[in-house]
């Protein structure tokens, strides 16, 4: 798994095969879990994309990094254009859609109405931000297509913003990786530090929400 050659195979084929099996396996597997979390946001992305680069770090191929990026940055894009078509005919029927009122369910209105600012102020480049925010993705796509963004342009803006999330992700779990020589520690840690990433801004919205009451 981690591209070292075992006792008895100076060639290293014996660990090339499971790797080569693992890759094969992995990198679809991440692409629709990763591109089903973004239609459906309750999969946890981020820590799946930090754990496929702790793996990736390990192995012995010097593009299995960048394959994960690219893998990871594709899916999160593919899934955000799917969910903001599927509200895109949510918002154009007079009866709306099932898409359309999950994605406002998961958005509350003080997110919302500050995401709505946010576009009014920065445009498109707010979904930069967005993906890098935790919870801050859902409030923004609703913001644009309340807005009547058309998908063009909100794919445009996407793009820059799935390539940051997916960077932001994979860094989390090289730190993660780089500090154990274990993958399986690294995977640990990785989610743990992706957990805590999108844990404290939460906690810290809750407990100011509190005490200003």
């Amino acid at each position: 798994m981690c591209g070292r050659r075992p006792p008895g195979d100076p060639s290293g084929r014996g660990a090339a095969a499971p790797e080569s099996t693992q890759q094969a396996v992995g990198y679809p597997s991440l692409f629709l879990l990763v591109a089903l979390g973004a239609l459906v946001p309750v999969v946890p992305t981020g820590a799946l994309v930090s754990s496929a680069a702790v793996v990736a770090l390990h192995q012995s191929s010097p593009f299995s990094l960048l394959i994960v990026f690219v893998v990871a940055s594709a899916a999160a894009f593919l899934g955000d254009v799917c969910l903001y078509w599927l509200g895109q005919r949510g918002v154009r029927s007079k009866n709306g859609s099932k898409w359309l009122r999950t994605i406002r369910d998961r958005a509350a209105p003080e997110r919302l109405a500050q995401a709505q600012r946010k576009l009014d102020e920065h445009g498109a480049t707010v979904l930069v931000l967005s993906r890098l925010v935790p919870a801050g993705r859902i409030p923004v796509m609703l913001a644009c297509l309340l807005g009547r963004m058309p998908l063009r342009r909100f794919a445009r803006g996407d793009v820059p913003a799935c390539l940051a999330w997916a960077a932001t992700y994979q860094l989390i779990g090289i730190l993660g990786g780089s500090l154990f020589p274990e993958p399986w520690q690294g995977v640990v840690a990785a989610v743990g530090l992706t957990l805590l990433v999108s844990g404290v801004p939460a906690v810290w919205r809750r407990t100011r929400a509190r005490f200003s009451h």
